[in-house]
């Protein structure tokens, strides 16, 4: 096939598609029916490509990874790839030719509902940057008939609705029935020894459900690689009751192949009772399984055996929720394949790595033991098998230190822990900047690090800098093309020699210009969507990450209190406009998030009924945050909100993707922020609050958010106000939980402690944008020092150190 068809033939194979899937021509369709054949056109340039790569491959023999995640949270599909493939100019002419306008057409397509925030956005990065790179790579998930949730706002109340993504989705999925396997669930097991000395287990009452790939193509940058993303859909493999259907008993003839597919049907379903638990361990054990079963499927096809499955396979477990593929691995090869304990576990432990997301201990999954037991009976046989196992290797190590060995331990106190599984299972762990892996090696895993110090290692996250600067951010694209040329676009470390020209008026004037350009494009969109009127000449002030008390958009909130209050006093105060941006969604269950939800948006309409206030201070909280909005938003943003907890914030990637659009970070020393002031230089990025260390070291002498209170006389009365409260409605709740909520610590994420050094270091900011020349030169350092956070160089590690990755050009 023809992979750079020139606009002429486009309109042919567009065309052509329209009357063999539509059954209509051009000036007949609608532009869902264009966007969709559109759509189809381009996905079979990226099959064939797929196809090609693959032969080449397999010729090569090449390693290939294997990348595992819950989610992956891809935004809109047809500007991306007609952008990889070289093809948009080809494709706006013929879309043109035919009546139609190319970005009206990205329009129609909704944000694949595959994903929630940071982790499934870093999956979606990297898998470009593995095509990109031409790296052999296949990322896994579930193919969720609604994904997270549809955000709305009501009367400032967050409201979860069903985010119907697949209509228009779908069209990106190519079905596989030819690739289905069975997974199963609870049953019995039973050990049955052979003559020849081989144990052959047998499953009785167990549950199966059948997983159905369905396989998106993720293209890369002027390269020969194309990647694949299998997802997979639960189906019930039981034949429908047709003799319960005719007796009227309807709804039990159609429950078991509901109770199947409820697998794929909803991203994270809440977990605060036993049913939302053993949906996502179902959900998790579905996801591998399938999975590891198609990994060995194609690499017996290829070499027909699976002594050498680490050099030609690396499986790579993203966060905590696929540590299952541990155990499901070494149940294929023993219990299929007869390989003996010690072979398997050598082969599992060579070919499986590690990355840990969070050192939240919410957040580092553990089961209980029964549940898991009851539903996984021969993974919970195999996993107490390599805790013992392990526990006889720890007892070398710590010998008669049973306290240091119980936690180390994968099942212990009632429960199976998947952190400790996972780093137990692989040969490397890694966290995702420098700050995280030291805590990682010197906290949370220290007892591992003393164990395993071999095992540990850094890679910082890294972003699809083409998609986040050069596709969103064309302007500025642009602009460094004339300035550096284009090899940053497959070199990002080449963005550095765009720091030559911060003592050019003429550049940085430029700079300035494409970013009011893009706040006016982002202002328009805002107002054609919510009604809301955004002033272009106020600072964007933008923080955008999911709602969770560490990120600490609550203090945020308590800054833009004071300035309420300031100008509530003083209308006439001077002072530069500031609009506050935030984009989030809360977890379903989550109270005190959905609560400070509320709190910014009835802060937002108590200000829209103070014309006076609204001339200096705005407010906006955006509805249902996703890809494709943030793709409008980053490049118009000013101020980058990157404000958690001292050394609770792994990484962050948002951070990375305003910098290189040009914002400059508020922050504390937390995460990413660590190495992103260490490349732009501290004069380039404004530093507040305490270190992770001193953090520690306040919660070991005792924390006491009152005595920051009672010597503030401004958060004296900024918490004092909360009970008065916004829009007719009183916070009282939030005042007392930030200094005595009566559930342990008040304050827990220390708002208090760090809330003094944000409101200073929040008003040098604002003077320092003021400065409108000195702004613009900051601004364009932070782009030439971006080019390190490139996904790029993240997966060039990942190869090399990690997965001991080829490319196959």
């Amino acid at each position: 096939m023809n992979y750079n068809p020139n606009s002429t033939e486009v309109k042919q194979l567009i065309e052509g598609v329209l009357q063999r899937h539509f059954g209509c021509s051009a000036k007949e369709a609608s532009c869902d029916q264009m966007y969709k054949a559109t759509a189809i056109t381009v996905k079979n340039i990226l099959s064939d490509k797929r196809s090609a790569y693959k032969k080449k491959v397999n010729e090569a023999g090449a390693k290939r990874v294997y990348y595992m995640c819950m989610e992956f949270l891809l935004g809109r599909s047809l500007k991306t790839n007609l952008h990889n493939l070289g093809l948009a100019t080809a494709y706006e002419k013929a879309l043109k030719k035919l009546g139609f306008d190319l970005e009206a057409l990205y329009e129609c397509e909704p944000d694949a509902g595959l994903g929630n925030g940071g982790l499934g956005r870093l999956a979606a990065c990297f898998m470009d940057s593995l095509s990109s790179l031409d790296y052999p790579a296949t990322g896994f998930s579930i193919c969720y008939e609604y994904g997270l949730f549809k955000q709305m706002i009501v009367d400032g109340i967050q409201v979860e609705t069903p985010d119907v993504w697949l209509p228009g989705g779908e069209v990106w999925l190519a079905p596989r029935t030819d690739r289905t396997y069975k997974v199963r669930f609870g049953g019995r097991v039973k050990e049955e020894w052979k003559l020849d000395g081989h144990c052959e287990i047998l499953y009785e009452d167990a549950e199966e459900i059948e997983a159905v790939p369905y396989d998106m193509m993720i293209s890369g940058a002027d390269s020969a690689a194309v990647s694949q993303l299998r997802l997979w859909r639960a189906r019930n493999i039981q034949k429908f009751d047709m003799r319960l259907f005719t007796q009227g008993q309807y709804t039990q003839a159609v429950e078991q192949s509901t109770n199947a597919e409820i697998i794929s049907k909803v991203l994270y379903p809440s977990d605060n009772h036993t049913e939302g638990k053993l949906l996502r361990l179902s959900q998790q054990y579905f996801l591998v399984s399938a999975s590891i079963q198609s990994i060995i499927r194609d690499h017996m096809a290829v070499y027909g055996k699976l002594d050498n499955l680490p050099e030609k396979v690396a499986i790579h477990i993203n966060d905590t929720h696929p540590a299952l593929c541990i155990p499901e691995l070494m149940r294929i090869l023993v219990d299929e394949y007869f390989f003996s304990w010690e072979k398997a576990w050598d082969i599992v432990t060579r070919t499986v790595s590690y990355t840990n997301h969070t050192v939240m201990p919410e957040a580092l999954e553990s089961w209980n033991e029964d549940l898991f037991r009851l539903k996984l009976p021969r993974i919970y046989m195999i996993v107490k098998e390599i805790n013992e196992r392990f526990c006889r290797e720890a007892w070398n190590a710590f010998p008669g230190n049973w306290s240091r060995i119980s936690q180390m331990s994968v099942v212990g106190y009632g429960q199976v822990r998947m952190a400790n599984l996972s780093v137990i299972g692989s040969h490397s762990v890694n966290g995702v900047s420098e700050l995280h892996s030291s805590i990682l090696k010197d906290s949370t895993f220290k007892d591992f690090y003393r164990l395993y110090p071999y095992k540990f290692d850094n890679v910082t996250n890294g972003i699809a800098h083409r998609r986040w600067l050069c596709y969103s951010n064309p302007g500025l694209a642009e602009l460094l093309d004339e300035c550096i040329g284009t090899d940053y676009r497959h070199h990002p470390e080449s963005l550095s020699d765009f720091a030559k020209f911060a003592d050019d008026a003429t550049v940085r004037d430029r700079v300035r210009a494409i970013k009011h350009e893009n706040k006016v494009k982002f202002a328009k969109m805002v107002r054609e969507k919510t009604g809301k009127i955004i002033d272009t000449h106020s600072v964007f002030d933008v923080q955008i990450k999911r709602l969770h008390e560490y990120k600490r958009q609550l203090l945020n909130a308590l800054n833009i209190i004071g300035l309420y209050l300031d100008l509530k006093e003083n209308p006439n105060l001077e002072m530069q406009p500031q609009t506050f941006i935030f984009g989030a969604k809360a977890a379903p269950g989550y109270d005190m998030a959905k609560r400070i939800i509320k709190l910014l948006c009835m802060i937002s309409k108590d200000i829209d009924q103070n014309p006076r206030i609204k001339e200096k201070l705005n407010v906006v909280f955006l509805e249902n945050y996703s890809v494709s909005m943030a793709e409008a938003l980053i490049p118009s943003a000013e101020i980058s909100e990157q404000i958690s907890l001292a050394g609770k914030e792994a990484s962050g990637t948002g951070c990375m993707k305003l910098m290189i659009n040009g914002a400059l970070t508020i922050g504390t020393l937390d995460g990413a922020n660590v190495e992103m002031q260490e490349a732009v230089g501290a004069e380039n990025i404004f530093i507040f609050g305490l270190t992770a260390n001193e953090v520690e070291q306040l919660w070991l002498s005792g924390y006491r958010a009152a005595n920051y209170y009672i010597s503030n006389d401004r958060l004296i009365r900024i918490i004092k106000y909360l009970s008065t409260g916004f829009a007719g409605e009183s916070f009282a709740d939030i005042a007392a939980y930030l200094l005595n909520n009566g559930h342990g610590v008040a304050d827990p994420y220390m708002c208090l402690a760090d809330f003094e050094s944000y409101y200073q270091t929040h008003k040098v900011m604002i003077d320092a944008y003021t400065n409108k020349d000195a702004w613009n030169r900051m601004s364009l350092l932070n782009i030439a020092a971006a080019g390190k956070f490139a996904a790029d160089r993240s997966i060039e590690e990942y190869a090399d150190r990690i997965w001991g990755l080829k490319k196959v050009k």
